[in-house]
């Protein structure tokens, strides 16, 4: 594991401190989960683009007529 330095909110320090000591975990722990979370989110969304590149480009004007006329959007 590698040691880094950073430089928190001091409301979000306070939140952490708080959660850290209700959860009896360490920051660095729920610092670490946060980021591995954020982390694999982005690379589900970077997988999704790549599998969705070569689909059909749609403009955004006729995106919104298309969920006007599937009623997901209100005339």
């Amino acid at each position: 594991m590698s040691k880094a330095t950073l430089y928190l909110d001091d409301g979000i320090h306070k939140a952490l401190r708080m959660k850290a000591a209700e959860t009896s975990r360490s920051m660095s722990d729920l610092v670490n989960d946060a980021l591995e979370a954020s982390l694999l989110e982005d690379l589900e969304d970077i997988e999704v683009w790549r599998e969705r590149r070569d689909d059909p480009r749609v403009g955004f004007e006729s995106f919104v007529r298309q969920l006007k006329e599937d009623g997901v959007l209100q005339r």
